[in-house]
C-alpha cells in the first residue's frame, strides 16, 4: 500500500540535540497522562465521604478510567496511520485536558465517573502514539539511550502520583488533582504543534470494522471482569465481563489473523519467537511493579496511620531510583542488549519485594527506605531496554501497531495484578482471621506480606524467562528504523 505523504516529509533525527524539543513535548504529555493512573488512589476515601457514596462506587474512577483507556489502545496503530500521529497525538492531549475540567466540577459521583472515562479516551492512545513517533524519529544507534530518556516518565510518574495527589487532598482540594492537568496539558499541546514534526500518514488506510469493534469490547471486557474479580470472582459481573471479554477476544483473534491487510492490531508479530518471550516478561514486570505501586500506600495508610501526603511521599525513593536508572538502562542497550539488563532488573526487584514481605504494620516507614530503592533500579534498568527490545524484535514498518498491542496487553495486565492481588489480601485477611488473630492490623498486614511474597514468586518467574531472551543484531536500516534479527535464527516476518 502506498504511502501519500500529504503531510510534509519528516526526517530522522541525525543528531540528539535535534531530538531535545521533541522529546520534551512528548515526555509532558504522557507524564500528565501516566500521572493520572495512580494519583486518585489516595483520593478515594475523600471522594466517598464528599459524595456520600460507598468506596465500591468511589472506585469506578478509576476502573472506568482503565477501562476506557483499554477500549481506545487498540485503535492508536491504524488512527495514526490514517490521521497522522501528530494530529492524534495532539487531539488525545486536548480530550484528556477537557475531560480533566469536567472532572474537576464534577458534583456526583457517577459525573466523576463519567467524566474519567472521557479522561480515559483521550488518554490511552499517547502512550503507544508517544512510543511510536520517538523510535521512528531516533538514529538506529541511539535507539537505547534515546527510548530511555523517553521512557523516564513511564515510571516517574506512578511513583509521583500518590505524593502530588495525597499533599492536594490533605493541604487543598481533590479537585485539584484534575486542575492540575490544565496548565500541563495547554504547555504539552503548545510544545507538540511547535515541535513535533509532522509525519507522512496513509491516505487509503483500510479501515479494520469488526477489529475497531471487538479489539475494544475484548480490551475492556476483560479489564472488567478482572476489575470486578477483586471483589469476587463469581460475581455474575465478573462472568460477564471476562467470559463476554474472552469471546470478543477469540473473534478479535480470528478476524486479525485472517485480515490480510491493515488488520486494527498485528498479531502476526507472535510468529517471532523473540517478540512472544519479551512480550511475556514485560507482563511479568507490568504485574510486579504496578501491583507493588498500588498496595504500598494502602498499607500505609490503613495500617500505619499516615495521612494521604505522608505515604505518597515514601514513593520518593523509589521514583528517583528509577529516574537515575532508567537512562543507564537505555545507554547500556546499546552495548550489551536486553538480556543481561532484565535479569539484573528483576534479580533486584526479587529482593526488593522479599524484603518488603518482611516489614511489619509496626516497623518503622524507614524499612520501606532500602527495599523501594532497590526496586526503583530494578524497573528502571530492565522496563526501557525491554520495551526497545520488543520494538526492534518486530517488522520496523509494524512500529505503530507494536505499541498499541504492547500498550492494550499492559493495561489489561495492570487491572488485573490490581484486582488479583486485591482478592489475594482479602482471602488471607480472612485465613488470619480464622486463625485467631485481629482483623486490624494483624491479620491485614500478615496478608499484605504474604502477597508480597506472592509478588516475589512471580519476579523469579519473570527472571527464569529473562534467561530464554536472545541478543538482537542489527542488519540493516533507514529512515530513522532498522531491523533485527536474532543470531541463528530469522525473527522478521515478511
Amino acid at each position: 500500500m502506498s504511502t501519500s505523504a500529504v503531510d510534509s516529509e519528516f526526517k530522522p533525527a541525525s543528531s540528539l540535540r535535534e531530538l531535545i524539543a521533541p522529546l520534551i513535548a512528548i515526555i509532558v504529555g504522557i507524564f500528565m497522562v501516566i500521572l493520572d493512573t495512580t494519583a486518585v488512589n489516595v483520593a478515594l476515601p475523600v471522594l466517598g465521604k464528599d459524595f456520600h457514596r460507598s468506596l465500591s462506587v468511589v472506585q469506578w474512577t478509576i476502573t472506568g478510567y482503565a477501562l476506557a483507556q483499554a477500549a481506545v489502545i487498540p485503535l492508536a496503530g491504524w488512527m495514526s496511520d490514517r490521521f497522522g500521529a501528530k494530529r492524534v497525538f495532539i487531539l488525545s492531549l486536548v480530550l484528556f485536558t477537557f475531560g480533566s475540567i469536567l472532572c474537576a466540577f464534577a458534583t456526583t459521583a457517577e459525573q466523576l465517573i463519567a467524566f474519567r472515562v472521557v479522561q480515559g479516551l483521550g488518554g490511552g492512545m499517547v502512550v503507544p502514539i508517544a512510543f511510536a513517533i520517538t523510535y521512528r524519529l531516533s538514529p538506529p544507534e541511539k535507539a537505547g539511550s534515546i527510548m530511555g530518556l523517553m521512557g523516564i516518565p513511564i515510571l516517574l510518574a506512578p511513583a509521583l502520583g500518590p505524593i502530588i495527589s495525597g499533599y492536594l487532598v490533605d493541604y487543598v482540594s481533590w479537585e485539584w488533582i484534575f486542575l492540575i492537568n490544565v496548565p500541563i496539558g495547554i504547555i504539552g499541546f503548545i510544545l507538540c504543534v511547535l515541535k513535533l514534526p509532522r509525519f507522512p500518514r496513509k491516505t487509503s488506510a483500510a479501515l479494520d470494522f469488526w477489529g475497531i469493534i471487538l479489539g475494544p469490547l475484548a480490551f475492556a471486557g476483560l479489564s472488567y471482569g478482572i476489575s470486578e474479580g477483586g471483589n469476587s470472582w463469581t460475581s455474575t459481573k465478573t462472568l460477564i465481563g471476562l467470559i463476554g471479554g474472552a469471546v470478543a477476544l477469540l473473534l478479535f483473534v480470528a478476524v486479525e489473523l485472517t485480515r490480510k491487510k491493515e488488520p486494527l492490531l498485528e498479531l502476526r508479530v507472535f510468529k517471532s519467537s523473540l517478540f512472544a518471550r519479551g512480550i511475556v516478561v514485560q507482563w511479568v514486570l507490568q504485574f510486579v511493579m504496578f501491583g507493588i505501586i498500588f498496595m504500598i500506600p494502602y498499607f500505609m495508610q490503613r495500617l500505619m496511620g499516615m495521612s494521604a501526603f505522608h505515604a505518597g511521599i515514601w514513593t520518593l525513593p523509589q521514583a528517583l531510583a528509577a529516574g537515575l536508572f532508567m537512562p543507564i538502562g537505555g545507554r547500556l542497550y546499546d552495548k550489551i542488549g536486553a538480556r543481561p539488563l532484565v535479569i539484573t532488573g528483576l534479580t533486584i526487584v526479587t529482593v526488593g519485594a522479599f524484603l518488603i514481605s518482611r516489614i511489619d504494620a509496626t516497623d518503622s516507614a524507614w524499612a520501606f527506605l532500602f527495599p523501594r530503592v532497590l526496586l526503583g533500579m530494578g524497573m528502571g534498568m530492565s522496563f526501557l531496554p525491554l520495551n526497545t527490545y520488543l520494538i526492534q524484535s518486530a517488522p520496523s514498518n509494524l512500529v505503530s501497531r507494536v505499541t498499541s498491542l504492547t500498550s492494550a496487553a499492559q493495561q489489561v495486565v495492570t487491572s488485573f495484578a490490581i484486582a488479583g492481588l486485591t482478592t489475594i489480601i482479602a482471602n488471607r485477611t480472612l485465613t488470619h482471621v480464622t486463625e485467631g488473630l485481629k482483623p486490624e492490623p494483624d491479620a491485614m498486614a500478615h496478608a499484605f506480606q504474604d502477597t508480597y511474597r506472592i509478588l516475589a514468586v512471580i519476579a523469579v518467574v519473570g527472571l527464569a524467562l529473562g534467561l530464554t531472551l536472545r541478543k538482537l543484531k542489527k542488519i540493516g536500516g533507514d529512515a530513522g528504523q532498522h531491523e533485527v534479527q536474532a543470531k541463528g535464527e530469522g525473527a522478521m516476518l515478511g
